[in-house]
């Protein structure tokens, strides 16, 4: 029997575990993995914290079923660093991009999507949160372009800066191009807070979040930080691009998270050959993206195949989307229209996003909506 998260950390509140702040909670059929922090590292109290941990859960939990900690050292006199919820007011809707693993074109996909909705009429703005290979710069062909300080109500503010209709803000206008980001989560979580909160971005029908690959620190200290209104999730064909996709999107449909995924896009779909116009070939597998939106009933967004035109238009700073009546820009703009109905049709039907907060009970804190 699988009990839920809420039954989980309930027992563990329960317990009253010193010392301990359980900070992720991921629950499989057979297999609960909690990630702890721990001010105390030593092998004893570990030790001591684990047998408390297993105890406390004995009784709801089957047989056959494990528990894995994964503990890491904290200070007890100084609070986990993370970014603080706030509203920011005119922004309608916020749309993370994200995907399991990297190289399967999510910054594309992102910087593309956001000129497709400029082009449609709405007001859009894009955060690149992928701190540590941050491109969006590239794309936009703003890379020496630096973000100017305006005064708002008295207080300084970051000006986005401005290309192709979209507002973008990237840790990218920061660094050198040849400058690798090597920084620690409170010190990336600083960085997105500032483009986040510090930001004039005004009024916006969309903000677009391109996160970085995978499912870690920086997923969760935007979740902390903002409502999202809803998660699209980019993967490629192959099937060890979609086992990780798979998994992108069960964080977002975590119970204690609980952002509604809009749908997958698949990118590298098929090659057409200029010479061949009625052949596709599948590189990389064919319907993998439709099969997986299908087996876990999200929406399937839609195809783009692999197109030296979609590489060039990145490299040279002008996405795809702009250009007018190519076969790779209309079917940017059906994935684009199927994103904007699949938000309506959100806000129709689900109350307001939420952000996801940190809730410290009985000296332990757990990840709570």
């Amino acid at each position: 029997m699988k009990i839920s998260k809420t039954e989980i950390l309930k027992r563990l509140q329960d317990a009253n575990i010193d010392n301990c702040i359980f900070v992720n909670l991921v629950n499989f059929s057979n297999e609960i993995i909690l990630d702890v922090n721990i001010s105390n590292p030593t092998l004893q109290a570990k030790k001591k914290a684990e047998l408390e941990i297993k105890e406390s859960l004995n009784s709801e939990l089957s047989s056959g079923i494990k528990v894995k900690i994964n503990f890491k050292k904290t200070s007890a006199d100084k609070p986990i660093k993370k970014i603080e919820s706030k509203k920011i007011s005119g922004i309608k809707n916020i749309i993370a991009i994200a995907s399991g693993k990297g190289g399967v074109g999510k910054s594309t996909v992102t910087s593309n999507l956001s000129v497709s909705l400029a082009k449609m009429g709405f007001k859009v703005g894009l955060l690149d949160a992928d701190i540590y290979g941050p491109s969006i710069p590239i794309m936009f062909d703003i890379v020496d372009e630096r973000p100017k300080s305006v005064l708002v109500d008295g207080k300084s503010k970051m000006e986005p800066v401005t290309n192709y209709g979209v507002k973008i803000l990237s840790i990218g206008f920061f660094t050198k191009p040849d400058q690798a980001v090597i920084w620690r989560g409170p010190m990336a979580s600083k960085a997105l807070n500032q483009m986040i909160f510090d930001a004039n971005w005004g009024e916006l029908d969309f903000l677009v979040i391109d996160l970085p690959p995978g499912t870690g620190d920086i997923h969760l200290s935007i979740l902390q930080a903002l409502p999202i209104t809803g998660a699209v999730i980019v993967s490629t064909p192959q099937n060890v691009a979609l086992a990780d996709a798979k998994k992108g999107v069960a964080m977002f449909k975590q119970e204690l998270i609980n952002v509604p995924v809009l749908g997958i896009v698949e990118n590298m779909s098929y090659f057409t050959p200029e010479e061949l116009p009625n052949n596709k070939y599948y590189l990389f597998g064919k319907d993998g993206a439709k099969n997986l939106a299908e087996d876990l009933k999200v929406p399937f967004l839609g195809c783009i195949p692999i197109e030296q035109s979609v590489r060039e238009a990145g490299d040279f700073g002008r996405p795809v989307a702009m250009q007018e009546d190519t076969e790779v820009s209309k079917d940017l703009k059906v994935i684009t229209r199927k994103i904007v109905a699949e938000v309506v049709k959100r806000n129709k039907d689900l109350p307001d996003s939420e952000a996801i907060k940190i809730t410290t009970m009985a000296g332990c804190s757990a990840v709570n909506k």
